[in-house]
Formats: structure tokens, C-alpha cells, sequence
């Protein structure tokens, strides 16, 4: 079926190409300028792109259906979509999930029906489509009528929903390596055509590394921080050390809050404190409070190690992170870094337990199993005339009485051992007193017999 000439023309046009006027040139950002043109001159994600995987097969034979790429900004997702939307001469049209809405994503579905397989849809950031939106597109990628490629910087699992999921083939992509992004960088400084050659400005390979480490793994940051700093510079100069260090005092780490880059350095911040290294917590500290993040999100994680991790080794550790999250709560950023800073260093250097941990883990366990033990009747409350009378507590010892508060009772019907003391800290005190009053209590309880 054909598409009747008065159907809207959707489709969006390719990118920039050589050759282009210097008036279009002169506003598009130099890494739009310099994006690749095919699959084989894509840097980096060798995981994904080497001879023989199969995203370059199924471009090279025009066989792939809907395709989602997943990782962090600048590391290449966009560009495949392009380059896959070239070397195979598909119709493309572009979606911002920002931009876009119901109406818009309907027309292009629409229009795509008259040609079945013939249009390639790339809807970038997918996960800001909520579940009606990529609904939506469930008919038309089930039946082939467009073949769909995601971009997302978020995990896929908790923003795409299964039934897409399951329609597409996911590659994740990683960030790029310094020297990976330095050809790129050096292809730039002098191209005459897209880049900057015409400026004929000259950088040592140290210089660019220093933009590629500044970038974490970006190269659309990488490419758009060295036309930051050749713009700013003289015609015909040098790019050397004392440019990149202006340049980066304004520098902004990569730090999404509430997403991967939030709970993946949460999660290197506790385990670094749990793996008794101060030197790795303060650093992944330092970084959650420069990216931006919530200190009483980090006070939070610290009173839960406090006693997920630290427990009956050191029991100040609780009270500390308690008071660390109070002064966050009163004082706020920037003063409370030192408080988080302190308890930090404070928690990564104590004695480390999860016999509390674990503790409650075997409790919760033993009340799954079942079955629910009843509360023994020398131990339930007595007060009231009803209780008394059903002879609550009549049994009861009063451990004060006893020599070392051990009277030799059972405080469960069928008694178990959830609690195993670690040699750790004080907690080894703990587990001497322990072993001494299990002793005195099989005593007893001997003689009783």
C-alpha cells in the first residue's frame, strides 16, 4: 500500500554530512559534526561491534527487528541508531521521549503502516515513555510494521515494559576508554571538513588524554569540552595544560541521582566502609556530594551499616551515625560534609559484625518454617483477673534473684540458637559472657533434674 500524497512527511532527514554551508556548521555542537557515518567507524563497545558479533551481522544482512541500547550519555547509542539507519537505507524518524507525545508517536505509526518494514523508528531516551505510550507501540513492532530502536540511559528492566523487552534484542553499551576517545579527539583538532582544523590550533596526545579523563567515558562531553576550549583560545595556539585546568574548575561529574550511577556508588560507598577501607568510602563520599546527592540519603545508609555491618563489634557505631544524620538534618550541606565525612571514617575503621544481621535473618526463618510457638504460659503477662486466673506467670523466675541474673528458664517452648557471637571487638566479650551464662544456666538446670 502506497502512502496518499497528502500524508504528512515524518520522516527526518540524515544528519549533517561533508559539505555542508559554514553558516549550518557554525551552530551544530562539533560532536554532531563529527559523528560517524558507518558501524565501522564507531569507537569503542568492542563487545558489541567486533568482527564477528552480532549486531554488525544482523546490520550487514538488513535482519534485525527492534533493537534497544542501553548505557551511560556519549557512550554511542545514538550514532548506532544512526549509522544502522544509513548503511541500511531505512526510512528513519526521530522521537525525543522528552518532546514527543501520543498524537505525534500515532501519525508516524500511521504513515509507517503503508510501507510494512520500511521505516526505522529511534525513540531516544524510551524510558521517559510511560506505559501507554510504549503500549502503544506493541501492535505495529509485533506485527513488523516498524522496526524499533530504543536508546535509555536507565536500566531497561525497571523502565521498558516486558512485553517490548521481550520483542527487542537489549545491547549495553559501556563507557569509553581515554585511549579509545583519543583518535576521535585528535581526528577533530584537525579536521578541516566537520572539526576544527580550520583553526589550526596544535595539542600534545597528554593534553587531549587530560579531556578524555575529565569526560568519564563521554565523548559527546569529550568533543564538546575540546570545542569549549579551542573556541576560547587565540588562532593558531597551543591547547596546553593551564586551558584544561580553567576549564576544569566548572567540570561536572556524571551522577544521576536515582538511578544507576546513585545506587551503583551507594552501593561501592557501603561496601568500601563493610570492606574496612576509609580511603575508597571517602572517595565514593566525596563523589555522591559533588554529583549532587541528598546527604541524608547518605546519613541513612550509614546508620544502616551501623548495625547491618558494624552491630555488637562496636556498638557507638549506631549512636554515631544516629548523630551524623541529625546533624545532617539540622545543619545541612555544605558544613555536614564533615560530619558525614567523620562518621564515615569512623565506621569504615571499626571492628566489623553482621551477627545482628544474620541473627534476625535465622528469626524470620524460624518463623516461616513454623510452626508459631506459642508464648510459654510462666512468661505471658499476669495482668488482669483473667490472666491470673489462667495461671500466667505463676512459674516465672525473677532473674534479679539469681546469683549472675541466671535463673535457668526457658523464654521459648522449643528453644533455638539464632544468635552466634563474633570474635570481633567487643563482641568477643559478648560471647564470653554468652558461653559463662550457658554454662550456669545447663547447671541449674542439671540440678533441677
Amino acid at each position: 500500500m502506497k502512502s496518499p500524497e497528502n500524508q504528512p512527511n515524518l520522516f527526518s532527514e540524515p544528519t549533517s554530512r561533508p559539505g555542508d554551508s559554514e553558516e549550518g556548521k557554525r551552530y551544530r555542537p562539533l560532536a554532531t559534526r563529527m559523528r560517524p557515518r558507518s558501524i565501522r567507524d564507531v569507537v569503542g563497545q568492542r563487545h558489541i561491534l567486533s568482527e564477528g558479533a552480532l549486531l554488525p551481522r544482523l546490520v550487514s544482512n538488513n535482519a534485525f527487528g527492534s533493537l534497544i541500547f542501553y548505557g551511560p550519555p556519549g557512550c554511542g547509542k545514538t550514532t548506532l541508531a544512526e549509522v544502522i539507519a544509513s548503511e541500511t537505507g531505512a526510512k528513519c524518524v526521530r522521537l525525543n521521549a522528552v518532546l514527543s507525545n501520543v498524537a505525534e508517536l500515532r501519525d508516524v505509526l500511521r504513515v509507517a503502516r503503508y510501507e510494512p518494514g520500511e521505516t526505522l523508528v529511534f525513540i531516544d531516551e524510551i524510558h521517559r515513555f510511560n506505559k501507554s505510550q510504549q503500549d502503544l507501540l506493541l501492535p505495529d513492532v509485533e506485527a513488523g510494521n516498524i522496526r524499533l530502536i530504543g536508546a535509555t540511559t536507565h536500566n531497561p528492566g525497571f523502565y521498558v515494559i516486558q512485553p517490548l523487552l521481550s520483542r527487542s534484542h537489549l545491547f549495553k553499551l559501556e563507557p569509553l576508554g581515554i585511549d579509545e576517545m583519543l583518535p576521535v579527539l585528535r581526528n577533530a583538532l584537525c579536521d578541516e571538513v566537520n572539526g576544527l582544523g580550520a583553526r589550526r590550533m596544535e595539542a600534545a596526545d597528554a593534553i587531549l588524554l587530560d579531556i578524555a579523563r575529565i569526560a568519564d567515558g563521554d565523548m559527546r562531553r569529550a568533543l564538546n569540552a575540546l570545542e569549549t576550549i579551542v573556541m576560547s583560545l587565540p588562532l593558531r595556539s597551543t591547547v596546553d595544560s593551564e586551558a584544561i585546568s580553567i576549564f576544569a574548575q566548572e567540570r561536572q561529574i556524571r551522577y544521576d541521582a536515582n538511578e544507576d550511577e546513585h545506587y551503583d556508588t551507594a552501593s561501592a560507598f557501603i561496601k568500601s566502609i563493610r570492606g574496612c577501607d576509609p580511603d575508597a568510602a571517602l572517595y565514593w563520599l566525596a563523589k555522591m556530594l559533588i554529583g549532587g546527592e541528598d546527604p541524608r540519603f547518605i546519613a541513612r545508609r550509614l546508620v544502616i551499616a551501623a548495625s547491618e555491618d558494624i552491630g555488637l563489634a562496636d556498638s557507638r557505631a549506631l549512636g554515631v551515625a544516629v548523630a551524623c544524620f541529625q546533624a545532617c538534618e539540622l545543619i545541612g550541606l555544605p558544613e555536614c560534609e564533615y560530619n558525614l565525612a567523620h562518621t564515615t571514617l569512623f565506621l569504615a575503621t571499626c571492628p566489623k559484625s553482621n551477627s545482628a544481621t544474620l541473627a534476625i535473618s535465622k528469626a524470620k526463618q524460624a518463623i516461616r518454617a513454623g510452626p508459631i510457638q506459642e508464648v510459654p504460659v510462666w512468661i505471658r503477662d499476669k495482668h488482669g483477673a483473667a490472666n491470673r486466673q489462667a495461671g500466667n506467670s505463676k512459674d516465672y523466675r525473677y532473674s534479679h534473684h539469681f546469683p549472675g541474673g541466671i535463673s535457668g528458664q526457658e523464654y521459648l517452648v522449643e528453644p533455638l540458637d539464632l544468635y552466634e557471637a563474633k570474635d570481633a571487638g567487643a563482641e568477643g566479650a559478648i560471647a564470653q559472657r554468652l558461653k559463662e551464662w550457658k554454662r550456669l544456666k545447663h547447671e541449674i538446670q542439671a540440678g533441677e533434674r
